[in-house]
């Protein structure tokens, strides 16, 4: 997204634990809200200098999906043999800065080809210095944030999205009352007939729902809505997002 401090300031105010602005190598910028394993980004490019292309054609909202990759070479020649035409492996960094000292984290992705998943970004990221992104003090959440566990892709092609998300994922689809469904451990992408294609709904875990609700309700750009026991809905008008928000108590 662009115009990256009302968005960060969004987050805050909503009660997340925000890394500091990451400045990557690239041409790309970010803020990151981290849980065990995962994280949820805020991306975008720099108002002046090198700007990343993919990033600039992006839409608002949920716009890329992101799996982890153990061997970035690894991945490249298994999404090849499933024929995602991916990309080979790209190398960037950014500085990061840890009690006072600037040390420089490092990563290594390979994307998979646009035409194949129209929703949004798909690509594989290989970190290389993941002591320097999961640090126990970006971990603790305000608003109870522990992690994500859904993400819905609308579709105009449900069977044949699900099979190459599950092709990418190493995983086999599901077939739900609502569409598709792959599951990744402990997150699934499913897969909906719609008006699409896009990414519509990210499910975020929280350890209970009332502070986040709390904070949701002083925050002017912030919809929610309760939809069951722990369970409510947080829209983000300006920048297009919508999140289901679960209780894991």
């Amino acid at each position: 997204m662009r115009g990256m401090e009302p968005a960060a300031a969004i987050f805050a105010a909503l009660g997340f634990t925000l890394t500091p602005l990451g400045r990557h190598s690239l041409g790309s910028i970010n803020h990151l809200m981290m849980a065990p394993g995962a994280y949820l980004e805020l991306v975008g490019v720099p108002e002046t200098g090198k700007q990343r292309q993919e990033v600039l054609d992006s839409p608002t909202g949920l716009s890329g999906l992101v799996f982890k990759a153990d061997d970035a070479d690894a991945t490249f020649a298994r999404l090849e043999a499933a024929v995602l035409k991916p990309s080979p492996p790209v190398a960037f960094s950014r500085p990061v800065e840890i009690e006072g000292e600037t040390l420089e984290a490092r990563f290594r992705t390979v994307r998979v080809a646009v035409e194949l998943f129209p929703a949004g970004r798909v690509y594989f990221c290989e970190h290389l210095t993941p002591e320097l992104v999961w640090r126990t003090e970006w971990l603790s959440h305000p608003n109870g944030f522990v992690g994500m566990d859904r993400i819905e892709v609308m579709s105009t092609a449900p069977a044949a999205d699900a099979a190459r998300y599950a092709a990418a994922a190493g995983s086999t689809p599901e077939s739900t009352t609502a569409g598709w469904s792959v599951g990744l451990d402990d997150f699934s992408i499913d897969v909906v007939a719609g008006g699409g294609p896009r990414f519509r709904t990210l499910g975020l875990r929280f350890d209970g729902l009332d502070t986040v609700r709390d904070k949701a309700a002083g925050v002017s750009d912030a919809l929610w809505d309760e939809s069951g026991e722990g369970l409510a809905t947080l829209i983000i008008p300006s920048l297009e997002l919508r999140m289901e928000c679960r209780s894991i108590r």
